[in-house]
């Protein structure tokens, strides 16, 4: 929720050569920035410009496209971490069952770490966890 007396523009960015193509939609508009700390200042002078709004009453939200390759390369990261994330928890179980088999075997929880290289407060999470 903005300010009161405020106004609210979606802005779309996308990178364009060596410029930031900043597409205001709503006033079927577009400005260019050199840098992205440049674009709510240019956004919001085109806004202001057009509108006759105030600049410091305006608000916006900025989305940015990023080129495919970009996204190509976001979604593996993202893909990798969710295996990453599988192997921990995969890697978590098998402690506790290392452990667990040692338990079971009759050795005390210090024993347990001591043969697993943990502390006895940590072999005592294995095995009861």
């Amino acid at each position: 929720m903005g300010t009161q007396g405020s106004e609210h523009y979606e802005v779309t960015v996308r990178r364009s050569g060596r410029f930031w193509y900043v597409e205001i939609p709503a006033l079927d508009g577009a400005t260019q920035a050199r840098n992205l700390s440049e674009i709510d200042e240019m956004a919001k002078d085109y806004i202001a410009e057009a509108t006759g709004t105030p600049a410091d009453r305006i608000e916006l939200t900025v989305t940015i496209e990023l080129p495919a390759e970009v996204q190509a390369h976001l979604a593996a990261a993202s893909a990798l971490r969710d295996e990453a994330a599988h192997a921990r928890s995969r890697a978590a179980e098998e402690s506790r069952a290392a452990a667990r088999a040692l338990k079971s075997q009759g050795l005390t929880v210090r024993e347990v770490g001591a043969a697993l290289g943990i502390s006895h407060q940590r072999a005592q999470q294995l095995v009861s966890g």
